[in-house]
C-alpha cells in the first residue's frame, strides 16, 4: 500500500478542523453580519450609475454583451477546455481546469457567505439572454464571477502563450495584454450594462481575480508536478473533495452556486485521475500538437467528431448509473434519502416543501449529506459529482485511447 505524505494527512486533517470549529462558532454569519450591510449599502447607491449606463441601451450592444457572457460561461470552459487537451496542450488545459475550479470555489463560497443582492430589478434593467444566464441571476452578486473568471484564465492563457512562445516579445507581448485588458474591461462593463452586478461586484471580482492569478503564477509548476507525479494523487484528491463539500458555507438562502461548486469539483476530480492513470501515454510533454505535422488539422476536426459525442454520453451514462447505484447504496448503508430533482421517486411531496430552502442543506455538517427540512441524504450532490467527474475522466482517459485506437 503507497504511503500518504504527512503533507497531504496535515492539510486534510486542517480541513477537517475549520469545518468543525466553523460549524461550532458559526463563522458564516459573524462574517455575514460585519460585511453584507456595507455590500449592500454600495449595490444600492450603485444603482443610478447602472442606470446611466444602461440609457445606452441598444440591441447591438445588448448582444455583444449577453454573446461576451457566454463565450466566458462556466458551460463554454466545460466545451473549450476538452478541446484543449486534445490539441496537444496537456498542461496548459490541466492548469486551467484546476485554476478555473478553485475560481469558481472562492468566488462562491464568497458570494454565499456574504449574500449581498444584486442591483434591484426594476429599476434596473436585468437581461437574461440564455438559460445559464438566468440561473446565474439567482445566485448572490458579490462578486462578480465573470469578472474573476475572466481576469485569472485570460491572465493565465497569457502568461502561458508569452513564456511558451520565446519570439513572442515586444510588440506581441503588448497586443496580447492590450487584447487580454480589452475583453476584461468589456466582459466588466458588460455586466453592469447587462445589470447582473453593481461596480462593487466587478470591483472586487477583478481584485480577487488578479489575486488569485498572482497566487497561482507561484504554485502553479508545483501543482502540475504533484498532478503528474505525486504520491496518492487520486485518494488524496478524492478525500480533498469530499471535505470540500462539507467546507463550503450555507447561504442566506438558496442559491445554485453550491450545484455549480459540486459539478467542477468533480471536473477537477475526473481530470486528476484521469491523468493520474495515463500521463505518459497521451498527457506528457512531447505529445502531438494541433497546426504541426503529427496533429493537422483534419485529424483534430475528427478528434472533435469522435470526442464530443463520447464524452456527452459517458456524462449521460454516469449520471444514470449514479442514479441507479447511489440511492442502492445509502439505502443498503441504512441512511435515510431523498433527491430534489434527479429522482423523483425519492422527492418530496408538495405538501412537505414548506419554504423554497428545500435544495439548501442547512449548516457546514449537513451540506453534503442532509437537506435543510430533514435528516435525510440529498443524493443529488452525490449524483451531480460523479456526473461530472465521469464526463472529465472520459476527455483525458478514454477518449485519446480512442485517437489512439483510430490513429487520431
Amino acid at each position: 500500500m503507497e504511503k500518504i505524505p504527512a503533507w497531504q494527512t496535515a492539510t486534510l486533517c486542517g480541513i477537517i478542523a475549520w469545518i468543525i470549529m466553523s460549524s461550532i462558532l458559526d463563522f458564516t454569519k459573524k462574517i455575514r453580519y460585519f460585511f453584507q450591510p456595507f455590500v449592500t449599502r454600495h449595490v444600492i447607491s450603485g444603482i443610478p450609475f447602472i442606470l446611466q449606463i444602461q440609457k445606452f441601451q441598444h440591441k447591438l450592444l445588448d448582444a455583444l454583451f449577453s454573446g461576451l457572457s457566454c463565450v466566458v460561461s462556466v458551460p463554454f470552459y466545460t466545451a473549450f477546455l476538452p478541446l484543449l487537451f486534445w490539441s496537444g496542450h496537456g498542461r496548459l488545459a490541466r492548469q486551467m481546469t484546476l485554476l478555473m475550479a478553485f475560481c469558481d470555489y472562492i468566488g462562491n463560497c464568497i458570494k454565499d457567505v456574504v449574500s449581498a443582492p444584486r442591483p434591484s430589478c426594476p429599476p434596473v434593467r436585468r437581461l437574461t439572454a440564455t438559460k445559464d444566464e438566468e440561473e446565474n441571476a439567482q445566485e448572490y452578486g458579490l462578486p462578480s464571477s465573470h469578472t474573476l473568471n475572466t481576469v485569472c484564465l485570460s491572465g493565465y492563457l497569457l502568461c502561458y502563450v508569452l513564456s511558451y512562445n520565446v519570439s513572442t516579445d515586444g510588440p506581441g507581448a503588448l497586443v496580447g495584454i492590450a487584447t487580454a485588458c480589452l475583453i476584461v474591461g468589456l466582459i466588466a462593463l458588460g455586466r453592469i450594462y447587462l445589470g447582473m452586478h453593481s461596480v462593487i461586484d466587478v470591483i472586487v471580482g477583478f481584485v480577487l481575480g488578479l489575486g488569485i492569478l498572482a497566487f497561482w503564477l507561484n504554485v502553479h509548476e508545483h501543482v502540475d508536478s504533484f498532478v503528474t507525479s505525486g504520491q496518492s494523487v487520486t485518494t488524496f484528491w478524492a478525500a480533498l473533495s469530499f471535505l470540500l463539500c462539507f467546507a463550503y458555507p450555507t447561504p442566506e438562502f438558496p442559491t445554485p452556486s453550491y450545484d455549480y461548486h459540486t459539478a467542477f469539483n468533480g471536473v477537477a476530480f475526473g481530470i486528476i485521475a484521469g491523468v493520474q492513470q495515463t500521463y505518459h501515454q497521451f498527457h506528457h510533454e512531447d505529445v502531438a500538437r494541433i497546426f504541426t505535422p503529427e496533429l493537422t488539422t483534419p485529424a483534430f476536426i475528427g478528434r472533435m467528431f469522435v470526442g464530443i459525442p463520447t464524452i456527452l454520453l459517458v456524462k449521460y451514462c454516469s449520471k444514470a448509473l449514479a442514479k441507479w447505484t447511489l440511492p442502492v447504496a445509502l439505502t443498503t448503508m441504512g441512511l435515510p434519502i431523498r433527491s430534489t430533482s434527479y429522482v423523483p421517486t425519492l422527492n418530496t411531496s408538495p405538501t412537505d416543501k414548506k419554504s423554497d430552502t428545500k435544495k439548501q442543506p442547512s449548516g457546514f455538517l449537513h451540506r453534503f449529506f442532509f437537506s435543510a427540512n430533514d435528516d435525510c441524504f440529498d443524493v443529488d450532490t452525490g449524483i451531480r459529482f460523479f456526473q461530472y467527474a465521469g464526463l472529465a475522466w472520459s476527455v483525458v482517459d478514454l477518449v485519446p485511447s480512442l485517437f489512439s485506437r483510430l490513429n487520431l
